[in-house]
């Protein structure tokens, strides 16, 4: 609410006993003087918001018992954003039925628990020589919807601009979800935002602010420095108040706690609110849907892949948690990290992370910076509003207007189709067979770049979420990262989902040993993809074992060759030192060039060839990624004849079957 909170305007309702002042209060207010003769009501009046502190409008209401019936009340009441109380400080009865009458009436109206901030307005002060507030004082710990109270005259003009600030800030401002009347402190909510604050303003993480971090601080909510001489007063006070307030001369979060108290003591919240609004805080004390999720269109076809500015954050995240300086993230350093979220997520889980990121040299299980940025990248592909929300929290939006920044929203596949080429880094590939078929340990075996893979032995997934693992490839002499995603054929009709059918290339998946298992890729190849665009390669796991002939139409040799598939590569995990890599950076290479799929699927059927590492360099002038084609015109024919110079060359040097 407010101009800093997004609220337009902000009505105030004035109600009281006869006779008491609220319509003079308004008269004087807009004419600057007190008026000879008043009307029963004031009709409502709008007051611009260049004439007002807050820069917002603000609309004015007043209300007559004379005029006005109580449904007519209760039905001001609920279009109020504030509440205006006002008794006169010559008549003590008026001052009784502030507790005996109209606070009661709100709640009747309003309900028990609401939320609307009431202000308790004493006028006529110019006829009396003594204050009310000690008769006010019991009132406002009674009734925590009392914001504060305001003693004022419309005939004298005194405190009249005052009270409706006052009105504007309770409701701009509100110091009910801060503080406390009955504690005489902070509320637990307040605290805890706060203590998030405090805890992204470390920047090294010691547990201390120190004054370059406070001073930045200032700048960051207030657009202002610190001078040394004010800073040094703060400290002092939180010295005499606070004993454990500050600490080799850096403020501790007990004195930062402490010190927001006694802002809101002394009236000034508008100053907590300032710096709680900056780190995207609403009236509730939340952070506000539009600071962790900013709009993000996603068109069919694109996807979502993290910037360098987006990296970089998860980067400054990793060192500036690993706080043993020994290049790991332990789950308790994890924990540190995700401390200013409610949770920490799935995704940073060890039963999660264990199975999904590659975990090498690494006998703890604790992720290493490459590992940490893979759960990112792959989150950011697969969930990008998680990434949007973690990254808010973390404080990304301290510098960059919101996370928008932290992410790139890739072109449509069907462009890069056309352009034949992609600027995109991350591809993924769902891994589709039936259970038991071995698609865990492809996926697992995907993580160890040789040798054997940690992973295997200790992971044991307990997550709810999809079966992920993701690692980065050399292609075409370019990083890029590759998801695989494992999908389950329970029976041999079953559908797949949506998200099941969007990725970039198919991984089937059979065991060579099952006499049924072919079947059940042969049926979903014949119903989602036989038409589809998307590269396909059949892969015959546990090739370690005897070999069945499959219970289906055509064995899979002959299947791939009907269909124009590759024919189906030999995989096992039981040997782990002659783990073959190569398909992987086959499938990685398939969803970074789909539009050589005829060409690469003709190059796979020969039984040669390692024709990734060796033999696609032939393409790199037409295809290269990022890069302009060499020859924009007829680039269909420059290609085929590359590839047929190229094939000639492998015949004659023996390297090809005719």
């Amino acid at each position: 609410m407010g101009k800093s909170n997004g609220k337009k305007d902000v009505r105030i309702l004035l109600v009281g006993d006869p006779g008491v002042g609220k319509t003079s209060l308004i008269y004087s207010l807009i004419s600057e003087e007190f008026p000879d003769s008043v009307p029963p009501r004031a009709d409502e009046i709008t007051i611009p918001p260049d004439v007002t502190p807050e820069k917002v409008n603000t609309l004015i209401a007043d209300y007559s018992a004379q005029e006005q019936d109580e449904e007519a009340l209760a039905s001001e009441m609920r279009k109020s954003d504030v509440i205006c109380v006002v008794y006169s400080m010559e008549d003590d009865e008026s001052i009784e039925r502030v507790t005996t009458h109209w606070l009661p009436l709100i709640r009747d109206h309003l309900g028990e628990d609401h939320n609307v901030p009431v202000i308790l307005v004493g006028n006529k002060a110019d006829l009396v020589e003594y204050s009310s507030l000690e008769m006010i004082s019991p009132i406002m710990n009674q009734f925590s919807e009392v914001e504060t109270c305001v003693e004022c005259s419309a005939r004298s003009l005194r405190n009249i601009s005052e009270l409706f600030y006052y009105a504007q800030k309770a409701v701009l401002h509100p110091v009910v979800p801060l503080y406390s009347s009955d504690e005489r402190d902070l509320t637990d909510k307040c605290k805890k935002a706060l203590s998030r604050v405090f805890k992204l303003c470390d920047q090294d993480n010691d547990g201390l602010l120190n004054d370059k971090e406070l001073n930045r601080f200032q700048k960051m909510c207030f657009n202002s420095s610190l001078q040394t001489q004010t800073l040094e007063d703060v400290k002092n006070i939180i010295k005499r108040s606070v004993s454990d307030g500050i600490f080799d001369n850096s403020m501790t979060l007990s004195g930062f706690l402490f010190l927001h108290c006694l802002f809101i003591q002394r009236g000034r919240h508008e100053t907590t609110w300032t710096a709680l609004r900056k780190f995207g805080y609403n009236d509730r004390l939340e952070p506000s849907q539009e600071y962790l999720h900013p709009p993000l269109e996603i068109p069919p076809g694109c996807s979502c892949e993290l910037t360098l500015t987006g990296l970089q954050f998860i980067t400054h995240l990793f060192n500036k948690y690993d706080m043993d300086q020994d290049s790991l993230l332990s789950p308790a350093e994890i924990s540190n990290l995700f401390s200013v979220c409610p949770t920490v997520p799935a995704y940073f889980l060890p039963e999660f992370y264990l199975e999904s990121v590659p975990i090498n040299n690494n006998v703890k299980g604790w992720l290493d910076l490459h590992a940490f940025r893979c759960l990112w990248i792959l989150m950011t592909n697969v969930d990008v509003k998680k990434t949007m929300e973690l990254l808010a929290y973390l404080g990304y939006n301290e510098k960059e207007d919101n996370q928008l920044s932290a992410i790139h929203v890739t072109r449509d596949k069907r462009i890069d189709l056309q352009k034949r080429q992609t600027t995109r880094t991350v591809f993924c590939c769902h891994v589709i067979g039936p259970k038991d078929a071995g698609k865990s340990s492809f996926l697992k075996s995907f993580l160890c770049k040789s040798g054997k893979n940690p992973n295997i032995e200790r992971s044991r997934r307990t997550s709810n979420l999809p079966k992920f693992a993701i690692n980065s490839l050399k292609i075409h002499m370019q990083e890029k990262h590759l998801i695989l995603r494992e999908v389950d054929i329970l029976q041999v009709t079953d559908n797949l989902s949506e998200p099941e059918l969007i990725c970039d290339v198919i991984c089937m998946m059979y065991d060579a040993s099952d006499p049924n298992s072919f079947r059940y890729i042969a049926s979903i190849f014949l119903k989602h993809f036989k038409e589809a665009k998307i590269p396909v390669l059949v892969v015959s796991a546990k090739s370690d074992k005897n070999t069945v002939i499959q219970y289906n139409d055509l064995q899979p040799i002959d299947f791939c060759s009907a269909h124009q598939l590759p024919v189906p590569v030999a995989f096992t995990t039981n040997n782990p030192i002659d783990l073959k890599h190569d398909v992987y950076v086959k499938l990685g290479t398939m969803a970074a060039y789909p539009n050589l799929r005829k060409l690469i699927h003709s190059m796979l059927m020969r039984p040669s060839t390692n024709w990734v590492s060796h033999h696609l360099n032939a393409f790199q002038t037409t295809f290269t990624t990022g890069t302009p084609t060499l020859v924009k015109a007829g680039v269909g024919l420059a290609t085929l004849a590359l590839v047929s110079i190229f094939l000639v060359r492998l015949v004659k040097s023996g390297n090809l079957t005719r």
